[in-house]
């Protein structure tokens, strides 16, 4: 029997609210409680020594272990190997961003845990044990807001150009063939179609950042330039014929990779004139 946590899944914990729910340590991915008789498994993505993945809607979670071989008799993996012939309950956490656990469910052993290789915190090749788990409620929706997966990838990105090249290597040729999948929610704005078209007709078919023709013609002949707020949106910009121009894709890229502020005065000149 699993005890009355009060979460719905896509809940968001602090680490303190976590082992306060819990009665659980402060610290490590897989975590039992004796007082709840629960296992806390935390799937940290942010750290990315272990390959946690979804595919489908199993969840296939790296047992404990960080350097050498792991073993299915060690310690918490032991625990979870046996769940399903024991009244442990088992809850899942995923972490795409520091301090904010996302709380997926109560999950079992759908499967038998199998062996794949893996490098371990010394960067060497070792086998760690995969445990296969299913929510135990396949009816619930896990919505990952898309920030979060943008934050996980970002904190991946910067560790990945710390690596040397033989080290890059090794983790490119461990990488896992099936990629993950994600239901992801993402605020939406209403934009107004009649702000975007005047602000392409005022480009007249050219790119208002670095003045070249449009790359291409669409099927129905018009050039292809795509509609930029100069001010985001998402940080309270207005969807106006003054906060708005019509770019190449290459230059709305670099607006949303640099946003350099010699760019930006560029296109508010360009875009007060009517």
């Amino acid at each position: 029997m699993s005890f009355e946590h009060g979460l719905q899944p896509s809940d968001v914990l602090t680490n303190q609210e976590l082992m306060n729910t819990f009665k659980c340590a402060m610290a490590g991915g897989m975590r039992y409680s004796h007082r709840t008789n629960a296992l806390v498994l935390i799937s940290d993505h942010t750290k990315s020594l272990y390959d946690d993945r979804w595919i489908s809607n199993v969840f296939h979670y790296t047992g404990m272990g960080q350097a050498g071989p792991q073993s299915l008799d060690y310690s918490q993996n032991k625990k979870l190997y046996h769940s399903t012939h024991t009244n442990v309950t088992v809850y899942l956490f995923e972490v795409f961003t520091q301090n904010q656990y996302v709380f997926q469910g109560e999950v079992y052993l759908s499967g038998a845990p199998y062996q794949e290789e893996q490098l371990d915190k010394n960067n060497d090749l070792r086998p760690v044990w995969i445990f296969p788990l299913s929510l135990k409620n396949e009816r619930d929706k896990i919505l990952i807001p898309t920030e979060f997966l943008e934050s996980r990838e970002n904190i991946q990105k910067k560790k990945a150009k710390k690596l040397t090249h033989n080290e890059l290597m090794k983790r490119v040729s461990r990488a896992s063939h099936k990629p993950g999948s994600r239901t992801i929610v993402t605020k939406g704005y209403e934009r107004d179609v009649y702000v975007s078209e005047y602000a392409k007709r005022r480009a007249n078919g050219v790119c208002q950042l670095c003045e070249e023709p449009a790359p291409f013609h669409t099927k129905k002949g018009d050039p292809y330039l795509e509609t930029h707020h100069i001010e985001w949106l998402s940080k309270g910009g207005e969807d106006t014929i003054e906060n708005t121009v019509a770019l190449c894709p290459n230059c709305h890229r670099r607006m949303h990779s640099l946003n350099s502020k010699k760019d930006v005065e560029k296109l508010k000149t360009v875009a007060s004139k009517r």
